[in-house]
């Protein structure tokens, strides 16, 4: 994006300071995006930030927390001069177990971040896209939105129901001038894998096949950079 007024837009993204939220965050500011940096580690997105100069800025928060969402939307909506421009619901963690040894409190901890986050966003920032008539709302979805695997149950159970919102939002905003676009990657090369160690464990992508951060930014990008009466509803990412 280049040209008068590229400066101008503005983005928040959730899960920003490390792994794809923050791949996203590098290439929107590379795009002269301003972007309001959100996740729960203080300490590390305030360097993040730091990092990435005056395009970026930190706002801490812990989306399963609808409190912490409203008033971190709250500052972003006072730095921006509005709502933002665009919407990136990244943040979101998994973990392995079977379904008979989910506890129901994990599921409700992992759902209360990847699920009702995503959605506390969307309920705090639509209203104001929709008055304006201009806002793009992206989900960071997974091949997991589409195909259930073993031993992620509940991590399915979340992206099959962002899924759904991505489609609700579709339908209920089509023709709105808001935008929606479901990014759905196949594994992606970050930190989340750390304490899995998939490349010990059979039957799991190693990790050299899987994708990188950049490559998911880059369709985010894609997405968000199209004319505005382009829509691009749904991108699947697998390694080539």
């Amino acid at each position: 994006m280049s040209g008068p007024g590229a400066a101008a837009r503005t983005a928040l993204v959730s899960g920003a300071s490390r792994g794809i939220g923050l791949a996203i965050v590098r290439a929107f500011v590379n795009e002269g995006i301003r972007v309001a940096m959100v996740a729960r580690g203080a300490d590390e997105l305030s360097m993040r930030a730091g990092e990435l100069g005056e395009l970026a800025f930190p706002l801490p928060c812990d989306v399963g927390d609808i409190g912490a969402v409203q008033r971190a939307a709250s500052s972003a909506r006072e730095r921006f001069g509005g709502a933002p421009d665009i919407l990136v619901n990244n943040a979101g963690f998994f973990f392995l177990a079977t379904l008979d040894r989910t506890a129901p409190d994990a599921l409700a901890r992992l759902l209360d971040v990847n699920l009702l986050g995503a959605f506390s966003l969307v309920h705090t920032v639509l209203p104001a896209m929709r008055e304006r008539g201009s806002g793009h709302v992206v989900t960071i979805g997974s091949i997991s939105d589409h195909i259930a695997f073993r031993q992620s149950g509940a991590y399915s159970m979340s992206k099959f129901a962002l899924r759904a919102l991505h489609e609700t939002l579709r339908a209920e905003l089509r023709g709105s001038g808001v935008r929606t676009t479901l990014v759905s990657p196949a594994q992606v090369n970050t930190a989340i894998w750390d304490p899995v160690d998939p490349d010990s464990r059979p039957g799991f992508t190693p990790r050299h096949a899987m994708l990188s951060a950049d490559a998911v930014a880059a369709a985010v990008v894609y997405a968000v950079t199209q004319p505005p009466a382009v829509n691009v509803d749904e991108l699947r990412l697998s390694r080539a």
